[in-house]
């Protein structure tokens, strides 16, 4: 009897092993649903002379600090930046007409198509640039404002973000019109104005599209890109962004007695309010690794990865919680997982030897698509229900959004820009992914399911430093990657899709 138990184990075992192996053997790489698409060839563009205009654009100092930039009597830049864009690409401002979003500098091109029953493409950028941080100009290779030209990059804050694209999109088209391209689909290029506070120019200029009834083919924007020696593989990988994380700040307040500190209490409102604290941090909200884009990512990555890893990854049923712990092991795989929990700013008492009646957090949540706003205020109150004197509620006045939906992976425009990123990253893997920052993209969800956010670039770990930091830079090779693939994309989907 003992025998026949054990042997019944062991074939059970045998059998478990085999359905492992079976299952990662017939995991990973790119599914079946995304469509092939064989990109044109693009008019000539030079990305010597692309460089060159991108150093001119980052020379236009469009910073903004807070929602409201720029302020009356400051909007100079932002004036002689699109004086300068008409100066500069003549060939599309002929052939395109151009308008200010009313309530602020954001820019709406339309380039009518010859078939107004297609939808049409828009395209996003935006202006503005963050600061420098003050004291740290000395440390750049090429001061932040000069767009100098040094071993064949391009330095200045915005070269990536966004000047970067915003220069390209304008090389691209203006290489088409040149060339005596003439769409089929109207082509829409919307270059909003203060993505880096609030992007309310690209929220208005949305709203304006949805008032005239456009619902456009695809939205693209800035997001991810080509990345090489990347966390999720260690090679190099094309990411392009299907869906990006929403916003909310939460205000935490914990009240209570007073006094003077010589006497305290042992459960003041400043400790109340750190065991609050303590525990959203040891209590993250829930991961669902089975989701989309996260599953997609994990099946395209799984063929550049080891043999076990990839079991992990294609038996989730039995290894989840390996294949968890391995994106919660950084910061950027957890914020890819789940709504991620940040507190910011604290306060209390005005005086070192007074308690705090009233101490307050700021924490900032990160809302991943699994959930929603309503979601991370109910997981606030259960994790925190058994502190008393406690209140939390989103900050008055604050900026939020719920997460974005999840754009298509099996239409042609993600096959299109797929082929390109493949094309960019030559030959690289290439994966839709979440975007965890925020983007004017979010906006475009109100006129279009097909929302994609991907700068067809290629970057390493250096040039991801500069991003918001010192030493801001992008290559001249990259900025005729992206003035090439921006045309190309115009052409590729300058034709009707099987259901148009």
């Amino acid at each position: 009897m003992f025998k026949k138990i054990l042997l019944g184990v062991g074939f059970a075992f045998l059998g478990l092993i085999a359905v492992l192996v079976i299952r990662t053997l017939n995991y990973g790489g790119v599914p079946d649903t995304v469509q092939q698409v064989e990109l044109p060839e693009p008019p000539a563009i030079s990305a010597e002379r692309a460089a060159r205009h991108l150093s001119e654009a980052i020379q236009f100092r469009t910073i903004t600090l807070s929602s409201g930039d720029p302020r009356p009597g400051q909007e100079g830049p932002w004036l002689e930046l699109q004086a300068w864009l008409e100066e500069t690409y003549p060939a599309f401002h002929d052939a395109a007409s151009k308008e200010t979003v009313p309530g602020g500098y954001t820019v709406l091109y339309t380039w009518e198509g010859s078939d107004p029953a297609l939808d049409p493409l828009l395209l996003m950028a935006h202006q503005d640039v963050v600061p420098v941080n003050i004291g740290t100009e000395g440390d750049w290779t090429g001061a932040p404002f000069a767009g100098e030209i040094v071993d064949g990059y391009v330095y200045g804050r915005g070269a990536m973000d966004d000047k970067g694209s915003l220069v390209a999109i304008m090389e691209g088209l203006d290489a088409l019109a040149r060339d005596g391209f003439e769409p089929q689909r109207t082509i829409l290029v919307q270059l909003g104005h203060d993505e880096e506070v609030s992007g309310s120019g690209a929220e208005a200029g949305i709203a304006l599209l949805k008032e005239r009834g456009v619902s456009p083919i695809m939205a693209l924007d800035e997001g991810f890109m080509v990345v090489q020696d990347n966390p999720v593989t260690g090679g190099t990988l094309g990411l392009i962004g299907v869906a990006e994380k929403g916003y909310v700040t939460v205000q935490i307040t914990v009240t209570a007695e007073g006094g003077h500190s010589s006497a305290p209490p042992r459960d003041s409102a400043t400790v109340r309010l750190s065991r609050a604290l303590i525990a959203l941090d040891e209590t993250q909200m829930d991961a669902d690794l089975s989701a989309s884009p996260t599953s997609d990512m994990m099946q395209v990555v799984a063929g550049e990865m080891g043999f076990v890893q990839r079991m992990a990854l294609a038996n989730q049923w039995l290894l989840g919680g390996m294949v968890e712990s391995g994106f919660a092991a950084s910061p950027q795989g957890n914020a890819m997982i789940r709504t991620t929990t940040a507190p910011t700013m604290l306060s209390g008492s005005a005086k070192e030897n007074v308690l705090a009646q009233r101490a307050t957090a700021i924490v900032n949540f990160r809302v991943h698509p699994n959930n929603s706003v309503q979601d991370i205020l109910d997981h606030i109150g259960e994790v925190t229900s058994d502190i008393e004197g406690l209140e939390y509620a989103p900050v008055e006045g604050g900026i939020g959004s719920e997460a974005s939906g999840v754009s298509a992976t099996d239409n042609r425009a993600y096959g299109v820009l797929h082929a390109v990123a493949s094309e960019v990253g030559g030959g690289a893997p290439v994966t839709p992914a979440l975007v965890i920052g925020a983007t004017d993209a979010r906006y475009a969800s109100a006129i279009t399911d097909n929302v994609y956010r991907f700068a067809p670039s290629i970057v390493g770990p250096a040039d991801l430093a500069g991003f918001h930091g010192t030493n801001e830079r992008l290559s001249v090779e990259n900025m005729g990657h992206l003035s090439r693939s921006y045309a190309q994309i115009v052409m590729a989907m300058d034709e009707p899709e099987a259901d148009e």
